[in-house]
């Protein structure tokens, strides 16, 4: 078949990163694509940056006031493609993304697919310590890695694609924290293929501070209970780990006012990190950052999980949104 591929993208005040993101897509290899621009909207909208470069690329630009979900919903309404690919704006695609993409999909075809996500020179310390956290095997197991097992591997939205007849037969987001994984578990309950494509490797450029970077892992955790509830066989031991790693700790900090020895641990798990982090980085301010972002990425995960646990706050007021749509 005919693959004509559709990109869509969810924006809110990012044309710092819109600009990036358009620059690697001319310089792609194969341009035949179509972009779509699913804006909130702001006093600082793309739409004269969108302009500028519809005369190189295909760009439709609209502006929407309503949830990230309900935009990519509106986006893949309006793509005149067969096959959509869903992007964060902070990401990157290397010159022969859609050329790769394309030549595996004709190759051998899955109705759904998740690429990985990487660093690179151009990363700030923060950057990098970051990328290290959300994909080490000691923090997230790997799954947001290049190296992910089958039966893990969850496409999530920053790097994405999935066929029209998913959406005829599943329907798009809905409205959730944690909506692109509960699409992509819809996806392989509906009975169609899903894999990992590791060649589909984007640059993806968080702009996060620690503070903001603690609060989205904090969701994630929050949002992994209510996908549990939603879909209870994806619940796997791994997604406890965190929680299991938080509680241990603050067990651990408060039995060391005993045995002072117990501190040791935090040494080992630091010493680890480092390790791993700096084989990785080569850079000793990346590592010695990628401490504190390994522990706000399991504090932060295993708190939100456990919060979520006890009190159901998201999954109940999610749970009864859905029940209307």
């Amino acid at each position: 078949m005919d693959i004509n591929f559709s990109i869509i993208v969810p924006v809110y005040k990012r044309n710092d990163e819109l600009t990036e993101l358009f620059a690697s897509l001319l310089q792609q290899t194969d341009k035949q694509f179509e972009v779509l621009i699913m804006e909130a909207p702001s006093n600082n909208d793309a739409t004269e940056l969108c302009k500028q470069y519809a005369q190189k690329l295909n760009i439709r630009h609209y502006i929407q006031d309503s949830s990230r979900s309900a935009r990519r919903n509106y986006g893949i309404q309006l793509a005149t493609g067969n096959y959509y690919l869903l992007f964060d704006s902070d990401v990157i695609l290397p010159p022969k993304y859609i050329e790769t993409l394309r030549h595996i999909l004709n190759t051998n075809y899955t109705h759904c697919f998740g690429g990985p996500d990487s660093a690179n020179a151009s990363f700030n310390t923060t950057q990098k310590a970051v990328n290290y956290a959300m994909t080490s095997i000691f923090t997230t197991g790997g799954v947001r890695g290049a190296t992910q097992k089958v039966d893990k591997f969850l496409p999530r939205s920053f790097n994405m694609g999935f066929s029209k007849h998913v959406v005829e037969k599943i329907g798009g987001y809905r409205e959730m924290i944690g909506e692109d994984i509960d699409l992509s578990l819809r996806i392989k309950e509906g009975g169609f293929s899903v894999r990992l494509i590791p060649e589909a490797i984007v640059v993806h450029k968080r702009r996060i501070t620690l503070s903001k970077f603690y609060k989205q892992v904090y969701t994630f955790g929050k949002a992994r209970v209510l996908l549990s509830q939603l879909h209870p066989h994806s619940l796997k031991f791994m997604y406890v780990m965190p929680t299991i790693f938080a509680v241990g700790s603050i067990a651990t900090i408060l039995l060391s006012l005993r045995y002072p020895w117990l501190l040791l641990l935090f040494v080992l798990f630091a010493i680890i990190t480092f390790s791993e982090s700096i084989i990785k980085n080569r850079s000793i301010k990346v590592a010695a950052l990628s401490i504190v972002t390994s522990f706000l990425q399991l504090f932060g995960y295993g708190l939100g999980f456990l919060d979520e646990l006890i009190t159901h706050r998201a999954s109940h007021t999610a749970i009864e949104q859905l029940y209307r749509q």
